[in-house]
């Protein structure tokens, strides 16, 4: 009897194995070597939430930087004197991580990068937007970096004279332009007291006119000004610049030169105080505490803005100072630009004690 075999069903047209094709029970997923199924969506979704949780914390980190600035440690190489010199354009960091936070369409964290720092900012900043300015007072102060390099003190004196001064400092004066300077003050000013970079010029009686060793080189003086109701110590003071560099913010000078001259300014006998000059920091650098513990910013107590007034041409810090202490500040404003790469700055004071100096 013959034997018949029946044809596998599997079985290919010439005769070899068809390839098994899977189940509909088997589903027909393709899964990969390294990937398990569904891995890929939920990873996606992790790596968005971790870069929404990275904005969200460096939006608190930035917050509590603005807010508690002065209270946090110190940064090797004086970074943190750095930081707070720029603190008030910290306002672009927040915009900064609103975009990052929106790319990653993490738009929680994106309110949180918007608000958070933003309220930190305006608790430590707002006031400074608000115009503070009164009328009246006594006496009209100015100073100004002229610039030892200045090509045109003839226009920057005319242009200092339209501030109606009663007391005018200047720093970095050189050899060859401050005679220009005592020539071209002289009718307006008959009293002046000046010693290497740095001078005073008052159309009140000036005593006690000396330079203050603050630097080998004579970069700061003091003298009393006989003011209306009594003495007026007047410093005017030229710090050391500063630099960022490979190994920081190199302000080691200029702090050193400011700590002998907060001694000066902390032993002096006359009540009423004021400090002018180009200190190459701002009043939120914890490098000019010696000083700003003690003395009020005119612009702070009675300006419109940050008054910043360096570079000239596109000013972004505020460096050039009027330091109050014993006196009142009724307005403060900085004055057109002239040929120096500072602006000048200017304030009225009431000369009636400051209720909180």
């Amino acid at each position: 009897m013959t034997a018949t075999t029946s044809p596998d069903p599997t079985a290919a047209p010439d005769g070899t194995a068809a390839q098994t094709m899977p189940s509909p029970a088997e589903g027909n997923t393709a899964v990969g070597p390294d990937r398990a199924p569904g891995a890929s969506d939920t990873g996606s979704r992790r790596w968005w939430r971790r870069r929404g949780a990275a904005v969200t914390g460096c939006s608190v980190l930035l917050a509590v930087s603005v807010a508690g600035h002065g209270l946090l440690p110190g940064l090797p190489g004086r970074m943190s004197s750095l930081a707070e010199t720029l603190l008030p354009w910290s306002s672009l960091a927040v915009l900064v991580l609103v975009a990052a936070a929106l790319l990653r369409r993490a738009t929680t964290a994106a309110a949180v990068a918007l608000v958070v720092p933003a309220v930190a900012w305006v608790a430590v900043f707002g006031g400074a937007l608000a115009d503070k300015t009164s009328p009246g007072g006594d006496l009209t102060l100015v100073t100004h970096n002229v610039n030892q390099a200045n090509p045109d003190p003839d226009g920057t004196v005319r242009s200092l004279l339209a501030a109606g001064a009663d007391v005018l400092a200047l720093e970095e004066l050189s050899p060859a332009t401050a005679p220009a300077y005592e020539r071209a003050l002289a009718e307006t000013y008959p009293y002046h007291f000046y010693q290497g970079t740095v001078g005073l010029w008052s159309v009140h009686p000036l005593g006690d006119a000396r330079a203050v060793p603050i630097m080998p080189w004579t970069r700061a003086m003091r003298a009393t000004v006989d003011a209306p109701g009594g003495p007026l110590a007047v410093y005017v003071a030229h710090l050391p610049s500063v630099r960022v560099g490979p190994r920081g913010f190199t302000a080691g000078a200029r702090d050193e030169a400011l700590g002998l001259l907060a001694a000066e300014v902390r032993a002096e006998p006359v009540r009423r105080v004021v400090v002018l000059g180009d200190l190459n920091g701002s009043t939120d650098d914890r490098g000019l505490r010696p000083l700003t513990d003690r003395l009020v910013s005119a612009q702070a107590a009675a300006g419109a803005g940050f008054g910043f007034t360096w570079p000239a041409r596109l000013p972004v810090v505020r460096i050039d100072q009027i330091l109050l202490g014993g006196v009142r500040a009724a307005s403060a404003w900085t004055l057109p630009a002239t040929a120096s790469d500072h602006l000048p700055v200017a304030a009225r004071i009431h000369l009636s004690p400051d209720p909180a100096p």
